[in-house]
């Protein structure tokens, strides 16, 4: 059953969304849009909302959400709910409990609202408040949400003024910015912390942790580190310690501490949980040129282009390799038949869906579109209203995701089968066994980034490389890393890759599969032109494309943006 409401606002339709007969979730269909309360395992995300109340707060939840986290609120005592969206409490049934008598349910005119709060507070014995935002909320009515969140916010910090006070600090002061930076074990922090020293730069790590949220004790470490070094900006990684609920990002701009995130994957297949979450104080720094409009579009104002990167000290000539590395023309790279797999699972598809993914994956592999959104509003509207349909974000993060890896597990095998008349040396996954079942091709299991791959790239005389389909306009990591090793690279052209080096003297690539052979042949043979090449590529990398040249810039657009 679908409910619609009309207000000044907006209008809207809410929708619930059921499992095992109980309302799991809320759909809202808004502006020919389609949001989630919660999306996947909503009750879970609500009672641990509930559970970040510490001892002694007076919880106040702004909107009613599912009624999960007023329900495990009030095992401890009285609950204040501000909800001026009724329809969606309605049909999650969490109205039921407006009449509880430890619950101070609200509405209406918020200056009302507001003295009602603060009377509730005084004859609960004036304790402080913790506020638990549910982000739909905000994003349905942010004058009325917002506005109140942010008055209650902000009568609390008028209680703590040695904290604010000390947080309240003149940024960007000095020509070197002090950098807070969320570590985690992940490709890249070391190459930012190694590059941060060689700049001569002052920062201090916090660990973030290894799971899919942040450690215990975190935000406690965050603020002291704050007091204590007084750092100009945050940098982070793929959005690392970002909850997609919003309070760090809410803290940080309490602080006007401005949060700096690269991102080296995909954002759009990150970023679509953080949908609510666009603070004025973020900035996006994406590997790829074409994920800027993408990125606006979704609301990310401060969005800038920094492409990948290499570190000279580690991606350098002069290591030994083993004798089984060495060949003519090799290959490093996932097959993607996991991949497949994975995602066809995880994104539940059936019937007519799962039979034509792969032809609709080949499409969106020759298409220019960047996005596997954008290629459907395009060509498939169908079976994007399909899409919009899932019971989940993520089931929808899925099926984009199984989209680029099937296209790229077919545009990789095509090129890898080029390959096989020089008997080529294939590195990576088991997959490959089954996409090239027979012989003309040596095997190796995947190698080591850090410890194998600067003396495996100057082993073979050509390192060919195939770019992933969620990247058509960008350079991967190789191009950097196998030419500062010393190694010749053949790469797949990208149009943002002439804006990196010089085509035909620094970098040579194919446009088209058919020329991987001829271009193979031409280089197998021309040892004194794949060094000069080479040299020429490692001069380039030495003079701009080192991560001290990226971190440099990030920090300048930092400075421009912030400071």
């Amino acid at each position: 059953m679908t409910y619609i409401i009309y207000m000044s606002k907006r209008a809207y339709t809410v929708e619930p969304v059921l499992d095992k007969e109980q309302v799991a979730d809320i759909r809202i269909h808004v502006d020919g849009k389609v949001w989630h309360l919660w999306g996947r395992k909503g009750a879970e995300r609500e009672l641990s909302l509930a559970q970040t109340v510490g001892s002694g707060k007076l919880p106040v939840v702004l909107g009613a959400g599912l009624g999960v986290c007023i329900g495990d609120l009030l095992k401890s005592g009285p609950v204040a709910v501000l909800d001026n969206d009724p329809l969606i409490g309605e049909v999650s049934g969490a109205d039921k409990l407006r009449d509880h008598p430890q619950v101070l349910w609200l509405s209406g005119d918020p200056a009302q609202v507001l003295d009602q709060v603060r009377e509730w507070r005084a004859n609960n014995g004036g304790g402080a408040l913790h506020i638990l935002k549910i982000p739909l909320y905000q994003r349905l009515d942010p004058k009325w949400y917002i506005a109140i969140g942010n008055t209650l916010e902000n009568e609390q910090e008028s209680a703590l003024p040695d904290f604010w006070a000390e947080a309240d600090y003149p940024k960007f002061r000095s020509s070197k910015p002090r950098v807070l930076f969320f570590n985690r074990p992940y490709f890249l922090m070391g190459e930012i912390t190694s590059a941060l020293k060689r700049l001569g730069i002052e920062f201090r790590s916090v660990d973030i942790g290894s799971g899919d949220t942040v450690r215990d004790g975190f935000v406690e470490d965050l603020l002291r580190a704050v007091v204590e070094f007084k750092p100009d900006l945050v940098l982070t990684v793929n959005h690392f310690g970002v909850d997609r609920e919003g309070r760090l990002t809410d803290l940080l701009l309490k602080m006007k501490l401005p949060l700096a995130s690269w991102f080296v994957d995909n954002p759009h297949l990150i970023l679509y949980r953080y949908a609510d979450v666009l603070p004025d104080f973020t900035a996006i720094f994406t590997y790829d040129a074409g994920n800027l409009d993408i990125m606006r579009e979704k609301g990310f104002e401060n969005v800038f282009y920094l492409p990948l990167a290499t570190d000279v000290e580690r991606f350098k000539p002069g290591f030994a390799g083993r004798d089984e590395w060495r060949a003519d023309v090799s290959f490093l790279g996932n097959s993607m038949v996991n991949a497949v797999e994975e995602y066809t699972l995880s994104s539940g598809i059936s019937g007519d869906l799962l039979h034509d993914f792969p032809v609709l994956a080949a499409e969106f592999g020759e298409r220019a579109e960047l996005s596997v959104e954008e290629f459907l509003r395009n060509r498939h509207p169908e079976i994007l209203l399909q899409m919009e349909n899932f019971s989940t974000d993520e089931q929808k993060l899925s099926f984009e995701a199984l989209i680029t890896w099937e296209a790229t597990r077919r545009y990789r095998l095509s090129c890898v089968q080029e390959l096989l008349p020089f008997n080529p040396l294939i590195v990576g996954d088991e997959g490959w066994h089954k996409l090239l079942p027979g012989q003309g091709w040596r095997y190796l299991s995947s190698l080591d980034y850090y410890n194998d791959l600067p003396a495996f790239y100057p082993m073979s005389k050509i390192g060919f490389n195939c770019t992933s389909r969620q990247m058509k306009g960008a350079v991967n990591q190789r191009v950097f890393d196998v030419p500062a090793s010393g190694g010749f690279v053949l790469t797949d052209y990208r149009e943002q890759m002439e804006a990196l080096f010089e085509p035909g003297r620094e970098i040579v690539s194919y446009s088209d599969i058919s020329e991987i052979r001829p271009l193979l042949d031409k280089w197998l043979s021309d040892d004194a032109g794949r060094a000069e090449i080479v040299a020429a590529a490692r001069r380039r990398i030495l003079a701009e494309h080192t991560y001290e040249h990226r971190l440099s810039l990030l920090f300048e657009k930092m400075r421009q943006t912030f400071g």
